[in-house]
């Protein structure tokens, strides 16, 4: 008796999986089965997957090109031959270099009208991330660019920063290399996979930490001191971005309604919201008003605040006053966060603050408030009148047994 080979026996394998009247032939070496109803599909029998082939004019000459279906079933690469063929005579297009493909995003942001102001300063500056980060990168024709050199270059750059700016930088690579000529499928940056974004927990500080890091940063001796106290309280107190407090004039000011306009650079052209907001003045934002206008007399046309950066001394002063360090933005959050404890509903600040999406986002960002706020809520939330809980006696240790009955247990 002889045993087939390995050959055979995948052959036999294959042709079971096939169709009863389906009429193919193979080559002499027995790898390939190829089917006369089906031009161009071919079967790799030792593996059992399915190719399409395509003779194509390349220079005069005729090339033949072959590339997997990936699958070993006939009826699923009968459906995938028409489009996988179409792919094989489509000619390639010519890739250029990564400066080319760079240039051509540079300006097709920079003229893209749907795409917010801040939106497109953030953009390019992921380019500039991308070039500082891989040495040479614009010299580099693109279909020279591995999936393996883009993982490299990920694992450096997320050493350097948040999960956020790697994923949109991931992104802003990808557009560059489909600028530059490379198809869906032949883009390495597209196996690159999004980093995930741990929900960030805000460590603010209480009212009387933030009353004690404004008199260190008022009184540290600055010429302009008192000026970056006043950006600092005009942040805290109204709940504006950093780019809307820049703009923010006193002809915004309303102080017989009671009423600050902002103005919102975060909205695109194409959406429907309104450019401004018309946000309520708390006591402690229209006191501070008052208190700056009383002082400078300024113009309508005048901006309000006199500095617009104060990230040092503010850094400095939460360490002397023993808090968590705070940012630009995090004087955002602390307003949001006093509202909400100060028992303004969601829907409410997240208007205030600007958001378009009907409190979704202030939910998940302030979901989880203080510690301390969230203890003194709870103790709020009652059953009605509870009955007296009954007193459990409190069980004593039994009293040993005399000797000679634990003599008798033991005999029996």
């Amino acid at each position: 008796m002889t045993t087939p080979n390995n050959t055979e026996t995948a052959a036999a394998i294959s042709s079971r999986k096939l169709p009863a009247k389906t009429q193919s032939s193979i080559s002499k070496d027995g790898k390939w089965r190829t089917f006369e109803k089906h031009a161009g599909l071919m079967l790799y029998v030792p593996s059992g997957v399915y190719f399409a082939r395509v003779k194509v004019k390349d220079g005069g000459k005729g090339k033949v090109k072959r590339a997997s279906l990936e699958t070993d079933v006939f009826s699923t690469a009968k459906d995938r031959l028409p489009l996988k063929v179409k792919e094989l005579r489509t000619p390639l297009a010519d890739v250029g270099t990564f400066a080319d493909g760079r240039l051509k995003y540079e300006a097709e942001t920079k003229h893209d009208v749907t795409l917010a102001p801040l939106s497109k300063t953030y953009r390019l500056r992921c380019v500039e991330c991308l070039l500082k980060t891989w040495r040479g990168l614009d010299k580099i024709k693109v279909d020279e660019i591995t999936e393996a050199d883009c993982m490299k270059w990920r694992s450096r750059f997320a050493g350097q920063y948040s999960p956020q700016v790697v994923n949109n930088t991931v992104n802003v690579l990808r557009r560059i290399l489909t600028l530059a000529g490379l198809g869906r499928d032949g883009n390495p940056a597209y196996n690159i996979k999004r980093l995930g974004i741990p929900r960030k927990q805000l460590d603010l500080p209480t009212a009387d930490q933030f009353n004690q890091i404004l008199a260190e940063i008022e009184t540290a001796g600055a010429i302009d001191a008192k000026d970056r106290a006043d950006f600092v309280r005009f942040l805290a107190f109204s709940g504006c971005r950093l780019s809307e407090a820049v703009q923010a004039k006193w002809q915004d000011v309303n102080l017989e309604n009671n009423e600050l306009t902002v103005h919102c650079l975060k909205r695109r052209s194409t959406s429907n919201e309104a450019r401004t907001r018309i946000i309520p003045l708390v006591p402690a934002m229209r006191q501070l008003l008052a208190k700056m206008h009383g002082e400078r007399q300024p113009k309508p046309e005048d901006t309000i605040c006199r500095v617009f950066v104060c990230k040092k001394p503010l850094v400095r002063a939460c360490k002397r006053v023993g808090c968590a360090p705070l940012t630009h933005h995090s004087l955002r959050h602390l307003f949001a966060t006093f509202c909400i404890e100060a028992g303004i509903d969601i829907p409410s600040v997240s208007r205030w603050l600007g958001h378009s999406d009907g409190g979704a986002l202030a939910m998940r960002v302030y979901g989880h408030l203080r510690r301390e706020h969230s203890q003194a809520m709870a103790q709020k939330v009652t059953f009605g009148a509870l009955p007296d809980a009954p007193i459990i006696p409190q069980l004593s240790a039994p009293e040993p047994e005399p000797e000679n009955v634990m003599q008798l247990r033991a005999a029996n």
